[in-house]
């Protein structure tokens, strides 16, 4: 296999056998590490070895230091920006578009732009105009098309524009002034003052020789020049003519310039390599559906590698880190030995994303009456951690379900601290100033627990390094204030920057790397995860405060020159490859399409391959969902046996009026709910949406007329009863009924705020218009509030005559004269007229009325129960959505087509086909050959709790 390192190596061997007088640079170490391998693979007796180095080696040599950190630097930035502003930002908000300076001055001294240029001239566009003596005429006009579409901008745009522009010159030039004087600098600053000063640096005593660079930046560029115009250094380019004589090609792109250079264009060799043209390689591309299938596809293009194989051979490479783990746990067993050369981003471990949450938490602490509560959302994602739950299952299973239960927004500390120790370590309101040194007992008390788990250890202990890194850097600092928001905003920004390194033997077994680190890096196979546009090569974007056509004018880089490093990268891989397989995901992921890579495109139209490329089917997802039907068996039998009345008048279960009218819109979700038991996921209601106001209000109408009874000592109520009602006894109703609903204590404060303030205020307008209605109504007696009905009912089936349980909770049952009614309270927008009784069984009526089914339900339950009744049963909907209307009729009116409506003024007329409809229901329900089945209206399944296990 060819292989550039290997015969560059070989080569130098040949022209210098004295190797301790060399000294080989290359693009970074990984490179340098496989060079020395072969040069020490070729060498036949024993020799000192050449001293192998990088670009940035001999920088930092020259400039006598190196870099400090990101974080100090800002501050310094920080410094100067506050002596020239006027009224400086905190640093808190400086921080984060002051990293985007300090990139841009790195990119201006890098590049070698004339920084005083750049930022002072252009902020005077007349000066701009009136002398342009100093700009080539590409950047002139580079420049004044930035103005031209700059002046479309809105004036107040402009002028903050400006405004900001005349302030960067000054703080560059301070910058750069303040770290000189403080001994710090950061790499461009470095960088630029060794090329600043090339003449002063002396004949090296060892020969140079650069091996497999590609792009330069003018730093670089002039100390390469500097290297071999004054001290003959020797530079071998790693190159094909496939993309450098191609002057289309953009991964040729600094090639075909540097050839046309008068130091570098003679050390291009003469005929130049065509790898790639010749190596006739069998290239593969596969379409997955999931970007997780990618480690599955990789692990059996691995599991059919036969014969003996040298893995340090194939190359994996990952564009996207979070592919690392899926794919490692993939690997076929033949594979024994691999080399990961790129880092695992700490932010995707689980003890990360533990320590995030907690910080999270502190964002939305309350502290009421110098209580501490803690919002339920960022509590229960700490109880559900593996953390917290192994060390009291328990107490956490029973602290998420009292949550659930009382409605539970804001969670007191002290419940919390229940848990133990460790739970009053997590579950604490912090302030700034105590964030450093709690996370530091926080990490030391993970750590204890994580004794059996080594990789979690591990990114710990980045943690800690990291955050005692950042706490050292803070406390060198004076008179800058970090508050808790700033805190957790530089956490996450920091943190998620931190990567894990992995030990093994690098020039052993399959190399798993990133993109940029295979340089110079020759493989047989070659397989490429993720090849998608937006991914590999990455998405388009620089983020600088220099516009682009004014980077471009002053020769920075530009998302042109990234994109052509990258196509590089991608076309080295193929100068020796003989199998290559490139791998992208159809579907879209975190807002990018799922679209294949441009560099397949372009591979397939310039080397004219036809291949097809193979699409990885995944059968789950090629089978759409056949229609759910449970046939009844016995097992189900026995399901609904227990509905059936037992000798002794009892039954297990009872039908009820809203499980009946699910079983009519859809008999599978019926069978999920009241049969499989699968009930609808319950969550923190934190608004106050129908379901819930509806309940307080069926409580509050309760607890009202109940109080009226306990305090009179009689059921029935006159008009004169109801002034004492509407003035006095309404807000403690509600009051009552909200301690009810959430599941308070009898003495538990439940002083209300905000939203649920106003619904007590929109509640009492409700029951006050429901008490003017029951005054024009009185005198009445009530009979009931909220009880529970029951009746026997008997039907045909296969097997003979049974008895079903029947049950209904009637709001309200009261009698004025002659006349029972059955009152249902109803805070939707329910409707009251129904054409005939048969159409409150017809699943296929779309006009069905449930609500009126219901209340009929209710008028044989109370005859079941009281046979010897004499008196008209009338059913009636207190609908709160109507019940301000002048008009106002609670009553259910039957209706069909234009005919005049009727009244239903007793459910006995209307017994025998309404008990008949139930019967021919019921009797459905228990025939072996009709299945619960799904509906076939899929407009019930747009909201249905149960659509993603139906798959609609």
């Amino acid at each position: 296999m060819h292989s550039f390192l290997r015969n560059t190596a070989a080569q130098i061997l040949q022209e210098y056998p004295d190797l301790q007088k060399l000294a080989i640079v290359l693009p970074n170490r990984r490179a340098g590490l496989f060079f020395t391998q072969h040069l020490g693979a070729l060498i036949e007796n024993p020799t000192w070895m050449p001293e192998v180095m990088t670009i940035e080696d001999i920088f930092y040599k020259h400039a006598g230091q190196r870099p400090v950190d990101q974080l100090s630097l800002i501050f310094e930035l920080y410094k100067v920006y506050q002596l020239l502003h006027p009224d400086p930002e905190a640093f808190d908000r400086f921080y984060f578009w002051g990293e985007m300076i300090l990139k841009d001055f790195n990119d201006v001294d890098q590049f070698m732009a004339d920084a005083d240029k750049l930022y002072h001239y252009l902020s005077e566009i007349k000066e701009l105009e009136s002398d342009l003596g100093f700009l080539s005429e590409t950047q002139i006009a580079l420049i004044k098309e930035f103005w031209k579409s700059f002046e479309r901008q809105d004036r107040s745009h402009q002028e903050k524009f400006l405004k900001f522009w005349q302030m960067l010159s000054p703080l560059y030039t301070g910058f750069k002034s303040a770290l000189e004087v403080s001994g710090m600098a950061y790499s461009g600053m470095l960088y630029r003052q060794v090329a600043a000063s090339l003449d002063q640096i002396p004949q090296p005593e060892k020969q140079f020789v650069f091996i497999g660079f590609n792009a330069f930046t003018a730093t670089e560029e002039r100390l390469i020049k500097h290297y071999i115009a004054a001290f003959g250094a020797k530079i071998f380019w790693d190159i094909d003519s496939y993309y450098l004589e191609d002057k289309y090609q953009e991964a040729g792109l600094f090639f075909r310039e540097y050839r046309q250079d008068k130091i570098f264009g003679p050390t291009f060799p003469n005929e130049l390599p065509q790898q790639i043209q010749n190596n006739d390689a069998k290239i593969k591309v596969y379409a997955t559906p999931l970007k997780s299938n990618q480690a599955n596809l990789v692990g059996a293009i691995l599991e059919n590698v036969k014969g003996a194989e040298k893995w340090e051979e194939t190359v994996l490479i990952l564009p996207d880190e979070q592919m690392l783990f899926p794919i490692l746990h993939t690997l076929p067993e033949q594979i024994d030995k691999v080399n990961v050369t790129m880092g695992y981003p700490v932010k995707n471990a689980p003890v990360y994303a533990f320590l995030e949450a907690v910080l999270e938490m502190q964002r939305y602490v309350k502290i009421e009456e110098g209580k501490v509560l803690f919002y339920h959302q960022a509590v229960k994602n700490l109880l559900s951690s593996t953390y917290l739950k192994s060390v009291n299952l328990i107490f956490v299973q029973k602290l998420l379900a009292e949550i659930q239960e009382h409605n539970m927004i804001h969670v007191p500390q002290s419940k919390l601290h229940a848990g133990g120790k460790f739970f009053e370590l997590i579950f604490q309101a912090l302030r700034a100033d105590q964030l450093f040194p709690y996370l530091t007992t926080l990490m030391e008390e993970l750590a204890e627990r994580l004794d059996e788990e080594p990789l979690q250890r591990s990114y710990l202990f980045q943690c800690f390094k990291q955050l005692n890194r950042l706490r050292d850097i803070f406390e060198k600092q004076e008179k800058v204030t970090v508050d808790r928001e700033f805190f957790i905003r530089l956490f996450r920004q920091v943190f998620r920057e931190v990567k894990l390194p992995f030990e093994g033997e690098p020039l052993q077994g399959l190399q798993i790397m990133g993109v940029l680190e295979s340089r110079n890096l020759d493989f047989k196979r070659v397989i490429i995860c993720n090849m998608n546009e937006d991914s590999f090569p990455p998405s388009a974007g620089m983020n600088s405060m220099i516009p682009f056509n004014i980077r471009r004018a002053f020769g920075l880089p530009v998302q042109e020159q990234n994109d052509a490093i990258y196509a590089y990268t991608f076309y080295r891989l193929l100068h020796s490859a003989e199998e290559v397989h490139m791998i992208y995901t159809t579907a879209s992921d975190q807002g990018k399409a799922g679209e294949k890579s441009r560099y397949i495109q372009q591979m397939m139209v310039e080397m004219g391959i036809n291949n097809k490329e193979e699409v990885i089917y995944v059968p789950v997802d090629l089978q759409s969902h056949g229609e759910i039907t449970i046939t009844k068996n016995q097992e189900i039998f026995n399901l609904l046996d227990r509905y059936r009345v037992k000798e002794d008048g009892t039954s297990m279960k009872t039908f009820s009026p809203s499980a009946l009218s699910l079983y009519l819109d859809c008999r599978l979700k019926f069978y999920l709910r009241y049969l499989a038991g699968i009930q609808e996921k319950e969550e923190v209601k934190e608004e106050v949406d129908a379901s819930v106001f509806g309940n307080i209000a069926h409580y509050s109408m309760e607890f009202l007329y109940k109080g009226f009874q306990d305090r009179k000592k009689r059921d029935w109520l006159y008009k004169n009863d109801f002034e004492d009602l509407k003035k006095n006894w309404v807000y403690p109703a509600i009051e009552k009924a909200v301690r009810k609903f959430y599941h308070l204590e009898e003495e538990a404060d439940t002083k209300l705020s905000g939203q649920m303030a106003i619904v007590r205020d929109v509640l009492k307008k409700y029951i006050v218009r429901l008490l003017e209605i029951d005054e024009d109504a009185a005198p009445f007696t009530i009979l009931s509030m909220e009880f529970a009905h029951e009746a026997t009912f008997e039907i045909d089936t296969t097997t003979g005559p049974i008895k079903l349980g029947l049950r209904g909770l009637i709001d309200r049952v009261d009698q004025q004269g002659q006349i029972v009614r059955l009152i249902d309270y109803k805070s939707g927008g329910d409707k009251k007229n129904f054409s005939n009784v048969e159409s409150l069984f017809d699943r296929e009526n779309k006009q069905r009325n449930k609500a009126a089914m219901q209340t009929m339900f209710y008028g044989l339950l109370y005859q079941s129960m009281f046979p010897s009744n004499t008196m008209a049963l009338k059913p009636a909907l207190f609908n709160f959505k109507e019940i301000f209307q002048d008009d106002f009729n609670p009553y259910l009116q039957e209706k069909s087509g234009r005919s005049s409506a009727i009244e239903v003024n007793d459910y006995r007329d209307y017994q025998k086909g309404y008990e008949n409809g139930l019967k021919n229901l019921l009797e459905e329900m228990y025939h072996p050959e009709v299945p619960f089945d799904q509906t076939d209206d899929l407009e019930k399944c747009k909201y249905c709790a149960y659509k993603e296990i139906c798959g609609r």
